[in-house]
Protein backbone atom coordinates (compact mmCIF):
# COMPACT_ATOMS: atom_id res chain seq x y z
CA UNK A 1 0.00 0.00 0.00
CA UNK A 2 1.42 3.38 -1.04
CA UNK A 3 0.15 6.12 1.32
CA UNK A 4 -1.20 9.37 -0.12
CA UNK A 5 -3.11 12.42 1.09
CA UNK A 6 -6.69 13.04 -0.02
CA UNK A 7 -8.62 16.29 -0.35
CA UNK A 8 -12.12 16.97 -1.64
CA UNK A 9 -12.26 20.22 -3.56
CA UNK A 10 -15.25 22.57 -3.39
CA UNK A 11 -13.78 25.26 -5.66
CA UNK A 12 -11.90 24.95 -8.94
CA UNK A 13 -9.26 27.49 -7.94
CA UNK A 14 -8.67 25.65 -4.69
CA UNK A 15 -8.23 22.36 -6.53
CA UNK A 16 -5.78 23.94 -8.97
CA UNK A 17 -3.80 25.54 -6.15
CA UNK A 18 -3.62 22.30 -4.16
CA UNK A 19 -2.31 20.27 -7.09
CA UNK A 20 -0.16 23.01 -8.58
CA UNK A 21 2.11 23.39 -5.54
CA UNK A 22 2.84 19.65 -5.20
CA UNK A 23 4.61 18.02 -8.16
CA UNK A 24 3.39 14.55 -7.16
CA UNK A 25 -0.27 15.58 -6.78
CA UNK A 26 -3.09 14.62 -9.16
CA UNK A 27 -6.76 15.29 -9.72
CA UNK A 28 -9.23 12.48 -9.04
CA UNK A 29 -12.43 12.21 -11.08
CA UNK A 30 -14.16 8.89 -11.60
CA UNK A 31 -10.86 7.12 -10.98
CA UNK A 32 -11.50 4.44 -13.62
CA UNK A 33 -8.00 4.89 -15.05
CA UNK A 34 -6.05 6.37 -12.15
CA UNK A 35 -7.08 3.72 -9.62
CA UNK A 36 -5.87 1.01 -12.01
CA UNK A 37 -2.52 2.76 -12.18
CA UNK A 38 -2.33 3.02 -8.41
CA UNK A 39 -2.84 -0.73 -8.17
CA UNK A 40 -0.25 -1.44 -10.87
CA UNK A 41 2.35 0.92 -9.42
CA UNK A 42 2.32 3.06 -12.57
CA UNK A 43 1.15 6.11 -10.59
CA UNK A 44 2.40 7.01 -7.11
CA UNK A 45 0.76 10.34 -6.20
CA UNK A 46 1.42 11.98 -2.85
CA UNK A 47 -1.91 13.82 -2.97
CA UNK A 48 -5.23 13.16 -4.72
CA UNK A 49 -7.61 16.09 -5.06
CA UNK A 50 -11.17 14.90 -5.65
CA UNK A 51 -12.90 17.20 -8.17
CA UNK A 52 -16.16 15.28 -8.57
CA UNK A 53 -18.09 17.71 -6.34
CA UNK A 54 -17.17 20.76 -8.41
CA UNK A 55 -20.11 22.37 -10.30
CA UNK A 56 -19.15 20.99 -13.72
CA UNK A 57 -21.86 18.34 -14.13
CA UNK A 58 -24.18 20.19 -16.52
CA UNK A 59 -24.97 19.82 -20.22
CA UNK A 60 -26.13 23.21 -21.50
CA UNK A 61 -27.05 24.80 -24.83
CA UNK A 62 -24.91 27.83 -25.66
CA UNK A 63 -26.17 31.09 -27.20
CA UNK A 64 -24.36 30.32 -30.47
CA UNK A 65 -26.20 27.00 -30.77
CA UNK A 66 -23.40 24.81 -29.50
CA UNK A 67 -23.45 22.63 -26.40
CA UNK A 68 -21.26 22.86 -23.29
CA UNK A 69 -20.48 19.63 -21.45
CA UNK A 70 -19.14 19.95 -17.92
CA UNK A 71 -15.95 18.07 -17.12
CA UNK A 72 -17.58 15.96 -14.40
CA UNK A 73 -20.51 14.79 -16.54
CA UNK A 74 -20.51 10.99 -16.45
CA UNK A 75 -20.01 9.15 -19.71
CA UNK A 76 -23.31 7.29 -19.35
CA UNK A 77 -25.24 10.55 -18.81
CA UNK A 78 -23.58 12.22 -21.79
CA UNK A 79 -24.31 9.27 -24.07
CA UNK A 80 -27.98 9.27 -23.01
CA UNK A 81 -28.54 13.03 -23.29
CA UNK A 82 -31.24 13.70 -25.91
CA UNK A 83 -29.49 16.70 -27.50
CA UNK A 84 -26.31 14.66 -27.91
CA UNK A 85 -28.10 11.67 -29.44
CA UNK A 86 -29.99 13.92 -31.85
CA UNK A 87 -27.35 16.48 -32.85
CA UNK A 88 -24.09 14.58 -32.26
CA UNK A 89 -24.87 10.86 -32.59
CA UNK A 90 -21.20 10.10 -33.29
CA UNK A 91 -20.39 11.16 -29.72
CA UNK A 92 -23.13 9.07 -28.13
CA UNK A 93 -22.12 6.04 -30.20
CA UNK A 94 -18.46 6.46 -29.27
CA UNK A 95 -19.25 6.63 -25.57
CA UNK A 96 -21.49 3.58 -25.68
CA UNK A 97 -18.77 1.57 -27.44
CA UNK A 98 -16.28 2.22 -24.65
CA UNK A 99 -15.71 0.20 -21.47
CA UNK A 100 -18.69 -1.30 -19.62
CA UNK A 101 -21.89 0.21 -18.30
CA UNK A 102 -20.51 0.20 -14.77
CA UNK A 103 -17.39 2.11 -15.81
CA UNK A 104 -19.37 4.59 -17.90
CA UNK A 105 -21.43 5.33 -14.79
CA UNK A 106 -18.24 6.52 -13.07
CA UNK A 107 -15.99 7.87 -15.83
CA UNK A 108 -16.09 11.63 -16.42
CA UNK A 109 -15.76 13.75 -19.53
CA UNK A 110 -12.52 15.36 -18.39
CA UNK A 111 -11.03 12.10 -17.18
CA UNK A 112 -11.90 10.30 -20.41
CA UNK A 113 -9.89 12.84 -22.39
CA UNK A 114 -6.91 12.36 -20.10
CA UNK A 115 -6.84 8.58 -19.81
CA UNK A 116 -3.46 7.06 -20.57
CA UNK A 117 -2.44 4.36 -23.02
CA UNK A 118 -3.23 0.72 -22.42
CA UNK A 119 0.10 -0.37 -23.93
CA UNK A 120 0.99 -3.50 -21.92
CA UNK A 121 4.58 -2.31 -21.47
CA UNK A 122 3.43 1.02 -20.01
CA UNK A 123 1.27 -0.86 -17.52
CA UNK A 124 3.97 -3.36 -16.58
CA UNK A 125 6.44 -1.64 -14.26
CA UNK A 126 8.96 -4.48 -14.69
CA UNK A 127 9.57 -3.48 -18.34
CA UNK A 128 11.32 -0.38 -19.73
CA UNK A 129 8.95 2.31 -21.01
CA UNK A 130 9.78 5.84 -22.11
CA UNK A 131 6.22 6.97 -21.45
CA UNK A 132 6.31 5.77 -17.85
CA UNK A 133 9.92 6.82 -17.18
CA UNK A 134 11.73 8.85 -19.87
CA UNK A 135 15.01 7.45 -21.08
CA UNK A 136 14.30 3.80 -20.23
CA UNK A 137 13.60 2.73 -23.81
CA UNK A 138 10.53 1.39 -25.59
CA UNK A 139 9.85 -2.29 -24.94
CA UNK A 140 7.20 -2.33 -27.66
CA UNK A 141 9.91 -1.79 -30.25
CA UNK A 142 10.69 -5.39 -31.06
CA UNK A 143 7.94 -6.59 -28.72
CA UNK A 144 4.21 -7.27 -29.00
CA UNK A 145 2.66 -4.52 -31.12
CA UNK A 146 -0.76 -5.71 -32.31
CA UNK A 147 -2.52 -2.72 -30.71
CA UNK A 148 0.10 -0.11 -31.48
CA UNK A 149 0.43 2.94 -33.72
CA UNK A 150 0.74 3.05 -37.49
CA UNK A 151 0.70 6.87 -37.76
CA UNK A 152 2.71 9.57 -36.03
CA UNK A 153 4.84 7.28 -33.87
CA UNK A 154 8.50 7.85 -33.02
CA UNK A 155 11.49 5.71 -32.14
CA UNK A 156 10.70 6.48 -28.50
CA UNK A 157 7.06 5.33 -28.41
CA UNK A 158 4.51 3.47 -30.55
CA UNK A 159 1.63 3.52 -28.05
CA UNK A 160 -1.93 4.51 -29.02
CA UNK A 161 -4.48 6.69 -27.29
CA UNK A 162 -7.34 4.55 -25.91
CA UNK A 163 -10.30 6.94 -25.78
CA UNK A 164 -13.33 6.49 -28.04
CA UNK A 165 -14.93 9.72 -26.86
CA UNK A 166 -11.85 11.76 -27.76
CA UNK A 167 -11.95 10.48 -31.35
CA UNK A 168 -15.54 11.69 -31.74
CA UNK A 169 -14.72 15.06 -30.16
CA UNK A 170 -11.80 15.42 -32.56
CA UNK A 171 -14.06 14.90 -35.57
CA UNK A 172 -16.51 17.44 -34.11
CA UNK A 173 -13.84 20.15 -33.59
CA UNK A 174 -14.70 20.45 -29.90
CA UNK A 175 -13.00 22.99 -27.65
CA UNK A 176 -11.62 22.17 -24.19
CA UNK A 177 -11.83 24.74 -21.39
CA UNK A 178 -8.96 24.64 -18.90
CA UNK A 179 -8.18 26.51 -15.72
CA UNK A 180 -4.72 26.30 -14.20
CA UNK A 181 -2.05 28.07 -12.19
CA UNK A 182 -1.57 30.52 -15.08
CA UNK A 183 -5.26 31.26 -15.57
CA UNK A 184 -7.91 30.08 -18.00
CA UNK A 185 -7.54 29.13 -21.62
CA UNK A 186 -9.35 27.33 -24.40
CA UNK A 187 -7.69 24.53 -26.38
CA UNK A 188 -9.04 22.99 -29.58
CA UNK A 189 -9.35 19.29 -28.86
CA UNK A 190 -7.29 18.63 -32.00
CA UNK A 191 -4.40 20.37 -30.21
CA UNK A 192 -4.90 18.90 -26.73
CA UNK A 193 -3.10 15.59 -27.27
CA UNK A 194 0.47 15.24 -28.48
CA UNK A 195 2.35 12.90 -30.77
CA UNK A 196 5.20 11.22 -28.88
CA UNK A 197 8.24 12.80 -30.56
CA UNK A 198 11.09 12.68 -28.09
CA UNK A 199 8.79 13.37 -25.09
CA UNK A 200 6.40 10.39 -25.04
CA UNK A 201 5.75 10.85 -21.33
CA UNK A 202 3.73 13.98 -22.20
CA UNK A 203 0.29 12.88 -23.43
CA UNK A 204 -1.16 16.39 -23.71
CA UNK A 205 -0.17 20.05 -23.85
CA UNK A 206 -1.53 20.57 -20.33
CA UNK A 207 0.84 21.70 -17.60
CA UNK A 208 0.89 20.39 -14.04
CA UNK A 209 -2.09 21.78 -12.15
CA UNK A 210 -4.21 22.41 -15.24
CA UNK A 211 -7.81 21.28 -14.75
CA UNK A 212 -10.31 20.63 -17.53
CA UNK A 213 -13.61 22.32 -16.61
CA UNK A 214 -15.77 21.86 -19.73
CA UNK A 215 -15.88 20.80 -23.37
CA UNK A 216 -17.78 22.82 -25.99
CA UNK A 217 -19.38 21.15 -29.00
CA UNK A 218 -19.83 23.58 -31.91
CA UNK A 219 -23.14 24.18 -33.64
CA UNK A 220 -22.63 21.78 -36.56
CA UNK A 221 -25.73 20.77 -38.54
CA UNK A 222 -23.87 18.08 -40.52
CA UNK A 223 -23.08 16.28 -37.24
CA UNK A 224 -26.71 15.17 -37.03
CA UNK A 225 -25.69 12.60 -39.67
CA UNK A 226 -22.54 11.22 -38.11
CA UNK A 227 -21.33 7.80 -37.12
CA UNK A 228 -18.75 6.03 -34.97
CA UNK A 229 -17.52 2.64 -36.11
CA UNK A 230 -15.19 0.60 -33.91
CA UNK A 231 -13.30 -2.55 -34.87
CA UNK A 232 -12.07 -4.61 -31.93
CA UNK A 233 -11.18 -8.16 -30.97
CA UNK A 234 -14.47 -8.78 -29.17
CA UNK A 235 -17.89 -7.20 -29.26
CA UNK A 236 -17.68 -5.33 -25.96
CA UNK A 237 -15.32 -4.03 -23.31
CA UNK A 238 -12.34 -3.92 -25.67
CA UNK A 239 -10.17 -1.12 -26.99
CA UNK A 240 -10.17 -0.26 -30.67
CA UNK A 241 -7.86 -1.85 -33.15
CA UNK A 242 -9.19 0.83 -35.49
CA UNK A 243 -12.08 3.24 -35.12
CA UNK A 244 -13.60 5.95 -37.30
CA UNK A 245 -15.64 8.99 -36.30
CA UNK A 246 -17.13 10.74 -39.32
CA UNK A 247 -19.74 13.24 -40.45
CA UNK A 248 -20.52 13.81 -44.12
CA UNK A 249 -22.39 16.58 -45.92
CA UNK A 250 -23.49 15.56 -49.42
CA UNK A 251 -25.49 17.61 -51.91
CA UNK A 252 -26.53 16.39 -55.36
CA UNK A 253 -24.11 13.50 -55.13
CA UNK A 254 -21.10 15.67 -54.26
CA UNK A 255 -19.31 15.92 -50.91
CA UNK A 256 -19.54 19.48 -49.62
CA UNK A 257 -17.81 18.82 -46.31
CA UNK A 258 -16.40 15.94 -44.30
CA UNK A 259 -15.21 15.58 -40.71
CA UNK A 260 -13.15 12.48 -39.97
CA UNK A 261 -11.02 11.23 -37.08
CA UNK A 262 -9.36 7.86 -36.55
CA UNK A 263 -8.76 5.99 -33.32
CA UNK A 264 -6.47 3.10 -32.45
CA UNK A 265 -3.86 4.21 -34.96
CA UNK A 266 -1.78 6.91 -33.23
CA UNK A 267 -0.56 8.36 -29.96
CA UNK A 268 -3.46 10.84 -30.18
CA UNK A 269 -6.87 10.85 -31.84
CA UNK A 270 -5.92 11.26 -35.50
CA UNK A 271 -7.72 13.98 -37.44
CA UNK A 272 -7.84 12.83 -41.06
CA UNK A 273 -7.16 16.20 -42.67
CA UNK A 274 -5.77 14.69 -45.87
CA UNK A 275 -8.85 12.54 -46.40
CA UNK A 276 -11.16 15.47 -45.68
CA UNK A 277 -9.38 17.65 -48.22
CA UNK A 278 -9.53 14.90 -50.83
CA UNK A 279 -13.27 14.49 -50.34
CA UNK A 280 -14.35 18.13 -50.60
CA UNK A 281 -15.91 18.60 -54.02
CA UNK A 282 -15.50 14.91 -54.91
CA UNK A 283 -18.36 12.64 -55.93
CA UNK A 284 -19.85 10.74 -53.02
CA UNK A 285 -18.83 7.36 -54.38
CA UNK A 286 -16.97 4.40 -53.00
CA UNK A 287 -14.07 5.13 -55.33
CA UNK A 288 -13.70 8.65 -53.91
CA UNK A 289 -13.93 7.33 -50.37
CA UNK A 290 -11.26 4.71 -51.07
CA UNK A 291 -8.93 7.25 -52.70
CA UNK A 292 -9.34 9.59 -49.73
CA UNK A 293 -8.62 6.77 -47.26
CA UNK A 294 -5.53 5.69 -49.20
CA UNK A 295 -4.25 9.27 -49.28
CA UNK A 296 -4.68 9.54 -45.50
CA UNK A 297 -2.84 6.28 -44.86
CA UNK A 298 -0.06 6.82 -47.41
CA UNK A 299 2.40 7.70 -44.63
CA UNK A 300 1.44 4.80 -42.35
CA UNK A 301 4.39 2.96 -40.84
CA UNK A 302 3.18 -0.24 -39.22
CA UNK A 303 5.43 -2.19 -36.89
CA UNK A 304 5.94 -5.93 -36.65
CA UNK A 305 2.51 -7.16 -35.54
CA UNK A 306 0.09 -4.55 -36.88
CA UNK A 307 0.45 -4.23 -40.66
CA UNK A 308 -3.16 -5.44 -40.83
CA UNK A 309 -4.26 -2.09 -39.39
CA UNK A 310 -3.55 -0.27 -42.65
CA UNK A 311 -6.15 -2.12 -44.78
CA UNK A 312 -8.42 -2.33 -41.73
CA UNK A 313 -8.36 1.44 -41.29
CA UNK A 314 -8.90 1.99 -45.02
CA UNK A 315 -11.83 -0.40 -45.22
CA UNK A 316 -13.43 0.87 -42.00
CA UNK A 317 -13.25 4.45 -43.21
CA UNK A 318 -14.69 3.56 -46.62
CA UNK A 319 -17.53 1.58 -45.05
CA UNK A 320 -18.38 4.41 -42.65
CA UNK A 321 -18.45 7.03 -45.40
CA UNK A 322 -20.46 4.75 -47.68
CA UNK A 323 -23.08 4.29 -44.96
CA UNK A 324 -23.27 8.03 -44.30
CA UNK A 325 -23.60 8.79 -48.01
CA UNK A 326 -26.43 6.28 -48.15
CA UNK A 327 -28.20 8.06 -45.30
CA UNK A 328 -27.85 11.39 -47.12
CA UNK A 329 -29.41 9.89 -50.25
CA UNK A 330 -32.51 8.72 -48.41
Amino acid sequence: MIPFDYQRADRADGAVAAVGVRPAAAFLGGGTNLVDHLKLGVAEPELLVDVTRLPFDGIDTLPDGGVRVGATVRNSDLAAEAIVRQRYPVLSQALLSGASGQLRNLATTGGNLLQRTRCPYFQDVTTPCNKREPGQGCSARGGYTRYHAILGASEHCVATHPSDMAVALTALDATVHVTGPNGQRDIPVTELHRLPGDEPHRDTVLEHGDLITAVDLPELPMAARSRYRKVRDRASYAFALVSVAAALDVEDGTVREARIALGGVAHKPWRANTAEQALRGAPATEQSFREAAEAELAEAQPVRDNAFKVPMARNTLVATLRDLAGEEAR
